[in-house]
């Protein structure tokens, strides 16, 4: 267990702990229903997992003059040209479990910044706005674990649509169990109909 005493530690802890919950939100799930849209804009699982990836390898990568080993893997800029949602879908040359892999060497790249790095190490983004480019790697672990519990809470939701599968985490889902959960939506539909 990280020493949460140290800042980059807890840190690094809360964006491993964000991209463990990513990839969980994938177990069982077949290639269709892993891709499947469940949102009105498209959202699919998958893709908010391609969408993290592509997000870790930018900004702990040319953030801190690093590239990423493989970036004919990544979802390179001039696609988002042709495609603004690029990175948004698995293609149909791109599994799962490929994905699930590529985020988790993804990971261990972004790990190597962070662990190479001060908190105060100076990094540049060049795809923000004039004036606000210069970062620390402090502030990119921030903007970035935001970035992706943002994108995880969206997975949550994906997944108890499909299958009622819910929690917090894996080994323990913060949810009570054996809980009534119709009756609950009721009594909150009942509850809301009371206004207008």
């Amino acid at each position: 267990m990280a020493d949460l005493g140290d800042p980059k530690a807890a840190l690094h802890h809360y964006l491993q702990a964000t991209r463990d919950d990513l990839i969980w939100k994938l177990e069982g799930l077949s290639e269709r229903e892993a891709r499947l849209p469940r949102t009105t804009t498209g959202n699919n699982l998958l893709g908010v997992l391609k969408h993290c990836l592509n997000v870790e390898a930018g900004y702990f990568g040319p953030t801190f003059g690093r590239e990423f080993p493989t970036p004919e893997e990544l979802v390179p800029m001039p696609a988002y040209d042709e495609d603004p949602q690029a990175d948004w879908y698995a293609r149909e040359d791109e599994t799962k479990d490929g994905l699930i892999d590529l985020y988790r060497r993804v990971g261990v790249f972004a790990d190597q910044t962070i662990e190479q790095l001060p908190l105060d190490a100076p990094g540049r983004v060049p795809w923000w706005q004039p004036g606000r480019q210069i970062v620390t790697l402090q502030r990119i672990i921030v903007h970035v674990t935001c970035d992706l519990a943002r994108h995880a809470g969206h997975a949550d939701i994906m997944r108890e649509q499909y299958d009622t599968a819910i929690g917090l985490r894996r080994e323990n889902t913060n949810v009570p169990h054996d809980y009534d959960w119709p009756a609950y939506v009721t009594k909150l539909t009942k509850l809301a109909d009371r206004f207008e």
